[in-house]
Formats: structure tokens, C-alpha cells, sequence
């Protein structure tokens, strides 16, 4: 085999990750280490987190009432907890060298985990360096301390545990996720849908029920003194962000940008991308159309139909399905901050991978992109990239999948 073959078999042969990954995440240990001690740390959101979670700890229980310096506490009771636990392990907050190594911590283990789905989906080893090479992703982990950094971690549990069959785990991660930021709400569709291809009717109603106990359990020490407070503030849906700190619309004009007319075209843009890649991607497996895959659930079904349908819900299909759904609603989002490049830098690389781009054209996608995130404040050039990228994500993996089930019957 000449040097240029085995170039080739480097780059596209899956079975190399098994080595990469450990190299790749070696590296990332060091990086993470500089960061921290030569960067310096910016304050943002941390110091609202400790002052909202110190009213938690104080013994206040009415949402509407607990408030930090940047505002009303505005995420889930999962994110309560969460942010308690390293209240006590920062000394209230103020030992932000130990919260940067635990942010340290939770990146790297985040991060291996995103290359076990990786190699589950048999994605090639050309895209794995894109995953430790974003200067934002480490600013958002290491500089900033958002809790997407946590989200994101509960979501690619979730898809790891789906994509080995683990329902009941990948469920309960999942709605830890929506509990700690109501952004992985975007991904609901697509969860849906792998469950219910995936379950029998009743296990996957079982799973959505699981969910939900898991949001009712850590909202209790809430509901009883004001239920609607509480859902109203952790599940802010009227909530609307700043025109000046928008990443992804700034090239539209302010009026625009807060107009009715333009929130309702996002909002019908991000349906209809919902409704399209249900009908034709997400529902492959079951190889029916939408009318008669949810005419089909109130039937009785052959055992082996559902288990055929179950086996081609793939550990590629699952992972598909859900960033695709990030994507989509990301890409209609009203307003995007740089911190919910958590929820894209890891699955852009994949996204593009499964569009059938070619590696370079992968580099420069995702190049562009990592541009646009880390120009500060949005230009017009930026946001039209941030948003032109995400196109090409969404559209990209709808047309790259459109004979995913002609070629391979089951992994």
C-alpha cells in the first residue's frame, strides 16, 4: 500500500478513531490547562448563578421571586442543583479557579463521550480534530461557565444511550437536559420520533411519562408554592433577547429584527422544517409515509414488522435525527448568544459529514463558521455566515440522507 492509500485508509477508515480519540483527547488535557492558567477568566453569568442558587440555599422556593445581577432566574430546577452543588464546592462561587477545573473536567468528559457517538455512527476519523479545535467551545466551557456546557453534556448522554439501545437512561438524560435549559426542547420531535419507530407504542408513551416525572420530581420543591411562577420562568417560551447581543440576525435591521411578522415567519419556517424532515427523513426506518406511520400506531402490528423497523433505527439514524433537530432549530431561532455554539460545535462535523460534502469543503464550512462565532460584538458579515452555515447543515444533511435506507439495510 503506497503512502497515499494509507493517507486515505487514515482518513476514512472508522476503525482509526479507536486510536485518535485518546491522542486527540491527551492534547485537549494540555489545552485546557493553558487556558485556564494563561487566559484570563471573564465574568459573565457566574456570579447571577451563585447569587440566584444562594436564595435557593437561603430557603427561598418561589421562582418569581429568586434574582441575580443579570435578572430573574429564567432555566429549570435541574440548573438549581446543579449550580448549588458548585456553589459548595467553589466556596460560594468565589473559587473560580476550582470551578474552572471542574468545567475543565466535564469538557473532557463531554468530549469523549462525543467521540464514542461519533464512532457508534462509523463517522471517519477526518472529523474528530474538528472536535478539540474550537476557540469558542473552550471559551464557552473554560472562560464563561454556562450551563449549556451541562445541557449539552445530558444531551449526547442521551444520544450515546439511544444509540445502544439503553431507552429508559437515554430518556431520563434527556429530560435532565431540558430540566437544566429548555434549549434541548428543540431536539423533542426527533427524540420522538426515534422512540416511537424504535418502542411499541405503550413503552415509548412510557418514556414520554418518564420524562415528565423527571421534570415534575425536580420542580417539586417549587410547585407547591407557586406552580405557575415556576413553570412560567424556567419555561420562559415568551422570553425575547437583546437586539445588540444577537449572533445570528444581525443583519437584519433592529425593526425587523423585533417585528411580529418576523417571528411568525421563523416560527412557520421552523415547522415546516419539522413537518419535511419528518415526513422524509426521520421516519425512514419505518419505510411509511407520516399518515400512515401515525395510523399505524393505533394498529396492531406484526411482531417482526416492529422489530424491522426497530433494528433500522440505527445508531447513524439516532444521531442524524437529533442534531438535525438542533439544526433546524437553531437556524430559526430569533436570537442565538455565543453560548449555544455548545449545542453546534460538536455536531457540525457530523451534520456536514452526512450532507456527503467533501472533506475540504467540511474544513471550510466549519472554518467559516468558528469565524462567525468568535467575531465580537455580530457584524453583518458574521451573523449572514453564522446563519448561511446552519443552512447548509440543515439542507445539507436532508439532501445527503435522502438514500440512507436505499444503500444499508441495518448496521
Amino acid at each position: 500500500m503506497d503512502y497515499y492509500s494509507k493517507a486515505l485508509d487514515f482518513a476514512y477508515n472508522p476503525s482509526h478513531a479507536r486510536w485518535l480519540s485518546p491522542l486527540l483527547l491527551g492534547a485537549e488535557s494540555c489545552i485546557c490547562a493553558f487556558i485556564i492558567f494563561r487566559v484570563p477568566y471573564t465574568e459573565i453569568d457566574w456570579e447571577a448563578y451563585m447569587q440566584q442558587v444562594s436564595q435557593y440555599l437561603d430557603g427561598e422556593r418561589d421562582y418569581t421571586l429568586i434574582k441575580g445581577g443579570t435578572g430573574p432566574l429564567v432555566y429549570p430546577a435541574a440548573h438549581v442543583f446543579i449550580y448549588s452543588l458548585l456553589y459548595k464546592l467553589t466556596e460560594g462561587g468565589k473559587n473560580i479557579l476550582v470551578a474552572q477545573a471542574i468545567f475543565a473536567w466535564l469538557y473532557l468528559a463531554i468530549l469523549t463521550l462525543v467521540m464514542a457517538c461519533y464512532r457508534m455512527a462509523k463517522a471517519p476519523p477526518y472529523l474528530f480534530p474538528l472536535l478539540v479545535l474550537s476557540k469558542r467551545l473552550h471559551s464557552v466551557f473554560l472562560l464563561r461557565l454556562f450551563n449549556d456546557c451541562f445541557a449539552v453534556g445530558f444531551l449526547f448522554v442521551a444520544i450515546y444511550a439511544y444509540q445502544h439501545r439503553v431507552w429508559t437512561v437515554g430518556s431520563v438524560a434527556y429530560s435532565f437536559g431540558v430540566g437544566t435549559k429548555m434549549s434541548l426542547l428543540l431536539a423533542a420531535p426527533a427524540v420522538g420520533m426515534v422512540l416511537l419507530q424504535a418502542l411499541p407504542l405503550k413503552r415509548a408513551v412510557s418514556a414520554a411519562f418518564l420524562m415528565a416525572q423527571v421534570q415534575l420530581t425536580i420542580a417539586f420543591p417549587f410547585l407547591p408554592v407557586n406552580p405557575l411562577g415556576y413553570l412560567s420562568r424556567a419555561f420562559e417560551f415568551s422570553r425575547q433577547f437583546l437586539y445588540k447581543w444577537t449572533v445570528n440576525w444581525r443583519f437584519l435591521d433592529e425593526q425587523t429584527f423585533l417585528s411580529r411578522e418576523f417571528a411568525i415567519a421563523l416560527l412557520a419556517a421552523h415547522l415546516g422544517l419539522l413537518l419535511l424532515f419528518s415526513a422524509t427523513r426521520w421516519l425512514k426506518p419505518s419505510g411509511q409515509s407520516l399518515p400512515t406511520f401515525i395510523t399505524s400506531l393505533w394498529e396492531s402490528r406484526p411482531l417482526l414488522m416492529h422489530q424491522q423497523t426497530s433494528l433500522r433505527v440505527t445508531p447513524t439514524h439516532v444521531m442524524t435525527s437529533v442534531l438535525s433537530a438542533m439544526a433546524i432549530g437553531l437556524l430559526c431561532a430569533r436570537s442565538l448568544h455565543y453560548q449555544f455554539y455548545a449545542y453546534l460545535a460538536w455536531s457540525t462535523p457530523f451534520l456536514l459529514w452526512k450532507s456527503n460534502l467533501h472533506p475540504i469543503a467540511t474544513y471550510a464550512v466549519w472554518a467559516l463558521q468558528e469565524w462567525a462565532w468568535n467575531v465580537y460584538p455580530s457584524t453583518n458579515a458574521s451573523s449572514a455566515a453564522v446563519v448561511g452555515c446552519l443552512l447548509v447543515q440543515v439542507l445539507g444533511v436532508w439532501w445527503g440522507t435522502a438514500k440512507d435506507f436505499e444503500k444499508q439495510s441495518v448496521e
